[in-house]
C-alpha cells in the first residue's frame, strides 16, 4: 500500500480510530494498517464460535426453562422467577415491542431469538442460584458426564460478552489474549452442545489466523511486547 492509499484509508477510518493502531505500531503507519487488518480478520474469525455459543446458550436455557414450568399458562420468560436480573424485564418488553413494530408474531421462538446475549448471561448471576439448583443446571454437562455449577459459566461469560460486544462495534481486540478466550468459547460450547463445539472447530478460521508468535504491540513505554499465544 503506497502513501496515498494509506492517507486515504486513515481519513476513512478517522484519526481517533486509527490512532490506537498507530500508537501500537510506534508511529509506523504501514504497520498500523497491518494491525488494523489483523484485528478485522481475527474479529471475523471469532464471530463463528461466538455465534454458536450464543445460539446454543439461549436454546438450552429456553428448552430447560420450558420443561421446568411445563403446564403453566404463561411462557417461562413471563414468570417472575425468570426476571430477577436488573434489566431482564425491560429487555423482554423491548423484544416483544420490536416484533410487534415489525408486524411479526410475538411467539416464544421469535422472542428467544430477539433477546440479547446480555439477557442470557444474566441467568448466571447470584440472583439465579436457587433456580440453577432447582433445574437450570441441566442446560450443560462436562464431557465426562459431571454436572456444572453456575459459577463455571458466570466467570468466563463476562469477558466473552465484552469481547462479543467489541467485535460487534468494530473495536480493537488484538490487545486481548484471544487464544485464551477462543479456548474458553469452545469449552463452554462443548458443555452446551458437543456437536456445536465440533462445528466451531471445523469452521472457525481463528486457530489458523492467529500468529503462533503472538502479536507485538507497543504500549507507549516499553518495546513492542507480543500478546501471548496461550
Amino acid at each position: 500500500m503506497d502513501e496515498a492509499q494509506i492517507n486515504a484509508l486513515e481519513l476513512t477510518l478517522s484519526s481517533e480510530r486509527f490512532g490506537r493502531y498507530l500508537s501500537w505500531a510506534e508511529g509506523d503507519r504501514a504497520r498500523a494498517i497491518h494491525l488494523y487488518t489483523m484485528n478485522c480478520r481475527l474479529s471475523e474469525s471469532l464471530y463463528t464460535p461466538l455465534h454458536m455459543l450464543e445460539v446454543a446458550l439461549r436454546n438450552r436455557i429456553h428448552d430447560v426453562a420450558s420443561t421446568l414450568v411445563a403446564g403453566n399458562k404463561l411462557a417461562w420468560f413471563d414468570l417472575a422467577q425468570f426476571q430477577r436480573g436488573d434489566r431482564q424485564a425491560e429487555q423482554l418488553a423491548k423484544a416483544k415491542s420490536d416484533l410487534t413494530s415489525d408486524r411479526k408474531p410475538v411467539e416464544p421462538s421469535r422472542i428467544v431469538a430477539s433477546l440479547t446475549f446480555g439477557y442470557w448471561t444474566s441467568f448466571f448471576s447470584r440472583d439465579y442460584e436457587n433456580l440453577w439448583q432447582q433445574g437450570l443446571h441441566r442446560i450443560a454437562r462436562r464431557p465426562n458426564g459431571k454436572g456444572l455449577q453456575r459459577k463455571d459459566f458466570a466467570q468466563p461469560l463476562m469477558p466473552l460478552r465484552l469481547l462479543r460486544n467489541r467485535i460487534a462495534h468494530h473495536e480493537p481486540i488484538i490487545g486481548w489474549d484471544l487464544p485464551k478466550h477462543y479456548d474458553k468459547i469452545i469449552e463452554l460450547a462443548e458443555w452446551l452442545s458437543p456437536a456445536g463445539a465440533q462445528w466451531c472447530r471445523d469452521n472457525s478460521r481463528f486457530p489458523a489466523l492467529y500468529p503462533v508468535e503472538g502479536i507485538a504491540l507497543f504500549d507507549g513505554v516499553n518495546s513492542p511486547t507480543p500478546v501471548p499465544h496461550s
